[in-house]
Order: C-alpha cells, then structure tokens, then sequence
C-alpha cells in the first residue's frame, strides 16, 4: 500500500504536468492527505474494535452499539473522491511518471 506522502507527492505532480499546481489545489491536496490519515484512524479503530463493540448506555446497562468509525471512514472517503474530482484527477488523465516505482 502506498504512503501518504507518497500519495502527496503523486497528487502534486500530477498537478503539475497538467499545469495546475497553484496554492489553491495545493490547498486541496493537503486536505486530502488530511482526509487520508483521519480515514486510516478510522480503519485502525475498526480493526481495533470491530463493527459493533460493547459499551454501557446512559442507564449504565450494557448495550452493543456499531462502531462510529465505520460512518466516519466512508465520511472521509467520500470527501477524498470530491477533492480528486475538483482537482480534475481521474485514474483516465493520469500521466505516467518514469520516477514513479510500484
């Protein structure tokens, strides 16, 4: 699996062949990759927890509640497809990079 910064600097670039690294779509690729560690948080706490997890409801009776994590990730995924979108980046105009290892 790629790194974020990995992912970072392939945004940026992609950006850059097609002539469109300013501030503002820089911007947008920092909020991505801020999207990208809070879904990886996400992704851990699910691991962590599971689905569903045991917790005590405000009567201090045991309840089985789903994990918020799970909402919250697809939440973040959503929001990094928008901003991939806004930045015109499609896997169909992606431009290969010959520094670029698999």
């Amino acid at each position: 699996m790629a790194s974020i910064a990995n992912i970072k600097k392939s945004l940026i670039s992609q950006l850059e062949n097609n002539g469109a690294n300013v501030d503002h779509f820089i911007g947008l690729v920092e909020d991505y990759v801020w999207f990208c560690e809070q879904e990886k948080e996400m992704q851990k706490d699910i691991k962590e927890r599971g689905q569903f997890f045991k917790t005590l409801s405000s009567s201090g009776n045991p309840i089985i509640k789903e994990n918020p994590s799970i909402k919250n990730a697809k939440m973040y995924n959503d929001q990094k497809l928008r901003i991939l979108k806004q930045l015109g980046l499609e896997a169909k105009n992606v431009v290969d990079d010959p520094d670029d290892k698999l």
